[in-house]
């Protein structure tokens, strides 16, 4: 009931909009370990909602959340340890919490999770890892995941070369409006032949059409 309370007074529901009082209220539940109340808790410290904006207070309850399972509370807590806001800057500890959250497909820590096995930040860097996180945040629509599946496999990076794919997938991302994949677009298209510009056309529809399950 406290936790249902704050997320009235949040949204405005039945009462008028109040951040200070929805603050009151998942803070009462997020003290007898309502998972919800904990994440929306440090949601409000880390945007300084109904608070003063306070990261250290932002991770305490994220962590909380997180300890319990909560996938969105991982992803948080994750970009704070990669930002070093509340925490001290930890890409090893980015790299847990992300990968705790994307096995419960949480899209964007896949998708964060993706880069940070291509860079080698919190890990060694190992290309076949990150195809892997980029394209399950690819096949839950991510552009930017989609994207750089299209530079990958142009590259031939933790994957062989394969520009029908690498096409199929830059033009998916330019499909969603991610503009940066024109370029690539461009190139590929003056290097590739017709009949693998048909092949990537094909591949490409039938993506979309099964919902990003055949892709490859």
């Amino acid at each position: 009931a406290q936790f249902s309370l704050g997320v009235m007074y949040d949204n405005g529901r039945g009462v008028p909009e109040n951040d200070a009082e929805a603050v009151k209220w998942y803070k009462l539940a997020a003290q007898q370990g309502n998972i919800y109340a904990q994440f929306n808790l440090g949601f409000m410290y880390a945007n300084g909602l109904g608070v003063p904006e306070n990261d250290a207070e932002a991770v305490k309850w994220y962590k909380l959340a997180a300890q319990q399972g909560d996938k969105w509370a991982q992803f948080r807590l994750g970009v704070m340890y990669a930002e070093g806001r509340g925490v001290p800057e930890n890409d090893a500890e980015a790299v847990k919490w992300y990968k705790l959250a994307a096995q419960q497909g949480n899209i964007y820590a896949q998708f964060n999770l993706g880069v940070m096995y291509d860079t080698g930040e919190g890990v060694p860097e190992n290309d076949a890892e990150a195809v892997k996180w980029f394209k399950l945040a690819a096949q839950q629509g991510d552009m930017k995941a989609q994207y750089n599946l299209g530079v990958i496999y142009a590259a031939g990076e933790g994957v062989p070369e394969n520009f029908v794919k690498a096409y199929s997938w830059v033009s998916i991302a330019r499909a969603q409006g991610y503009a940066p994949a024109d370029a690539l677009k461009s190139l590929l298209k003056e290097t590739m032949s017709p009949e693998q510009m048909a092949e990537a056309q094909s591949l490409s529809s039938r993506c979309f059409a099964s919902d990003y399950e055949l892709c490859d």
